[in-house]
């Protein structure tokens, strides 16, 4: 998982292309997320939309669903996991000045997230509420297509996530 991590940033950040994208969102666009994600937790699977609101700002929602198996004391326990987040995003291309093929984001979360064990479970797992921070990267292949590499802390949803985006 390592070594695909590093490639992932070095073709986000290294890569030389040509190009000519419109980075990031447009406003009044929206860009389709898909892909999977690290966790401790089973191997969560999510889809997000962001819109442009500015220029350097966008917004967006996101739904992620897990499933793992946990041996807890000697008993075998399956359980499932849905979050549902909207996050903001602030993108610093204009700022830092990086080619237009390249998007360079951080920005805030919040989300909810259920779940569902087993009624005879007992170990301390449980819903709630989660708010977080992100940090990520996008190369565009061109106009409309890329690959996104991100980080985030704070919430239920720590770890990082790799995919793909489709701006429409």
């Amino acid at each position: 998982m390592k070594k695909l991590l590093l490639i992932c940033c070095i073709i986000l950040f290294n890569f030389n292309n040509n190009a000519k994208a419109q980075s990031p969102v447009n406003v009044g666009k929206m860009q389709l997320n898909a892909g999977v994600g690290l966790s401790n937790y089973g191997l969560p699977l999510y889809v997000g939309l962001d819109y442009g609101i500015h220029p350097d700002i966008t917004i967006g929602g996101e739904v992620s669903f897990r499933s793992y198996r946990e041996n807890y004391f000697g008993t075998k326990y399956g359980h499932t996991i849905f979050g549902f987040s909207v996050n903001g995003n602030y993108h610093f291309n204009t700022l830092i000045g990086i080619p237009d093929n390249y998007d360079f984001y951080a920005g805030a979360n919040i989300g909810f997230f259920t779940w569902n064990s087993p009624r005879n479970y007992i170990g301390r797992k449980s819903s709630g509420l989660g708010l977080g921070l992100q940090i990520g990267g996008r190369y565009y292949f061109n106009e409309k297509f890329g690959i996104n590499l991100e980080l985030g802390a704070g919430n239920f949803s720590n770890g990082g996530k790799i995919g793909v985006s489709v701006r429409f």
